[in-house]
C-alpha cells in the first residue's frame, strides 16, 4: 500500500460518535485555511496561496494531493475550471460543527448593544415591539446583514381589552398592554348577537384579565366562563371564546416577524451569481411563513441554531445562512427568537457570540 493510501484512510473516516469527519493534522490545516480564506475574501483558494500560509512547510504539490482528497470527499469543490477550491455545504457545516474557534463577543460590539438595548431597560414605559425593532437594527449593523426577529405579538402583560362595533356581523378587538403597546383585531360576530353583549363581553374582560398574559387570561377565562356560566348569556359568552380564539389562536397568526437591513446585503456582491442569490433571498424573505416555521425551529434549541444553505428548504435556492438564539420573558419562557440573514459566506466566529449576547441582552430587558 502507498504512503498516501495509508494517510487516506485515517484522515477521512467518517466518526460514528459525532457525524463529523475526523481529519489528521495536514487535512485539518489544509481545510481550515481553505475555510477561513474563503470566509475572509469571497475567492477561491489556490494551493501556491496555501502553500505559503500553512504553519508547515509544504509544496503546491503536496497540498493538492490533499485538497483532490477533501475534494472527492465532497469538502470542497472548484467553482470554475482551472480555479481554486471553496468549501461546499457540508464542508462549511464540517468547520462551523467541529473547527470553528468562537470566542467573546467584541468589546466594542458589546458595549453598543448594551448602550442601546439597556437605555430601553431603564425606560419606565419601554414598548416591546421596539425593543425588538431595535434588536433587528443593531444586528444588521453590526453583522452587515439582514437582523431577524420572530416574537409573540403579545409578550406584555394585558392592560386593557375592548369591543369596537364596526357593523352588524363585525367588530374590532383591540388589546392594550401595560408596556404601552397596541393591537387590533376584526372579528366575526355571532348571529343575532345583541349590540349591549359588546359592552357587556368588554367589561366582563377587563374586570378578568389586567395584569396576566394574552394565554393566561384565556386559560383564565375559559374556566371561569365553565364555572360562572351564569354571568353571561349565551351569545356573550360566545363572543368572548371567540375573540379570545381569534386572537390567540394559529401560532403563526400570532408571530410578529421583523426584518431589518435587507439593504446590507447589497454591499458586498462580487459576480452576477450573488446578485441572483440575492435576489432570491429577497424572494425567501417575503415568504414568512416559511421563515416563521424556520425560526419556530431555532425555539425548541438551547442557545444558537445555524442554519446553512439547503439544510433548510428556505434558503435553498439564494444559498444563505441562518444564525439564531431564542430569547425569555420574565418568567425565563421563551417567547421569541432573533438573529442575522447572509450569505453562507458569513464571519460565523464574530456573528454566532453577537448573535448570543443580543438574545441574553434582550431577554434581560423583556424580564
Amino acid at each position: 500500500m502507498s504512503k498516501r493510501q495509508e494517510l487516506r484512510a485515517p484522515a477521512l473516516e467518517l466518526s460514528q460518535a459525532n457525524g463529523l469527519r475526523e481529519l489528521n493534522e495536514r487535512y485539518r490545516e489544509i481545510f481550515r485555511s481553505i475555510v477561513e480564506t474563503y470566509l475572509e475574501t469571497g475567492e477561491p483558494v489556490g494551493s501556491r496561496h496555501l502553500s505559503r500560509q500553512l504553519p508547515m512547510t509544504l509544496s503546491p504539490a503536496s497540498v493538492r494531493n490533499v485538497m483532490s482528497d477533501l475534494e472527492a470527499q465532497g469538502l470542497i469543490y472548484a467553482p470554475h475550471v482551472s480555479a481554486g477550491r471553496i468549501p461546499t455545504q457540508t464542508g462549511l457545516r464540517l468547520f462551523v460543527d467541529g473547527l470553528l474557534e468562537v470566542g467573546s463577543i467584541e468589546e466594542t460590539e458589546r458595549e453598543q448593544l448594551e448602550r442601546q438595548l439597556l437605555r430601553d431597560y431603564h425606560r419606565e414605559h419601554a414598548v416591546t415591539s421596539e425593543v425588538l425593532a431595535e434588536a433587528g437594527d443593531l444586528l444588521s449593523g453590526l453583522s452587515r446583514c439582514a437582523g431577524v426577529v420572530l416574537a409573540e405579538k403579545q409578550v406584555s402583560r394585558l392592560k386593557h381589552i375592548e369591543f369596537v362595533s364596526l357593523d352588524s356581523k363585525r367588530a374590532l378587538l383591540v388589546l392594550a398592554g401595560d408596556d404601552g403597546s397596541v393591537e387590533n383585531r376584526v372579528l366575526n360576530l355571532p348571529e343575532g348577537l345583541p349590540p349591549q353583549a359588546l359592552v357587556e363581553a368588554t367589561n366582563y374582560l377587563n374586570a378578568k384579565i389586567r395584569g396576566v398574559t394574552l394565554p393566561e387570561a384565556r386559560q383564565k377565562i375559559e374556566g371561569e366562563l365553565k364555572a360562572r356560566q351564569a354571568e353571561l348569556d349565551a351569545l356573550t359568552a360566545k363572543l368572548v371564546r371567540s375573540g379570545l380564539a381569534q386572537w390567540s389562536g394559529g401560532r403563526e397568526d400570532n408571530r410578529s416577524l421583523i426584518v431589518r437591513g435587507q439593504s446590507r446585503l447589497l454591499n458586498d456582491l462580487k459576480a452576477v451569481e450573488d446578485l441572483e442569490r440575492i435576489r432570491l433571498l429577497f424572494e425567501d424573505l417575503e415568504s414568512q411563513k416559511a421563515l416563521i416555521h424556520l425560526l419556530d425551529l431555532a425555539e425548541e434549541a438551547d442557545g444558537v441554531r445555524i442554519f446553512i444553505g439547503s439544510e433548510n428548504n428556505l434558503f435553498s435556492l439564494s444559498g444563505s445562512s441562518l444564525i439564531v438564539a431564542p430569547f425569555q420573558d420574565h418568567e425565563r419562557k421563551i417567547v421569541g427568537v432573533l438573529g442575522v440573514i447572509g450569505p453562507t459566506r458569513l464571519n460565523y466566529g464574530r456573528i454566532i457570540p453577537m448573535v448570543d449576547f443580543t438574545a441574553k441582552l434582550v431577554s434581560r430587558v423583556l424580564a
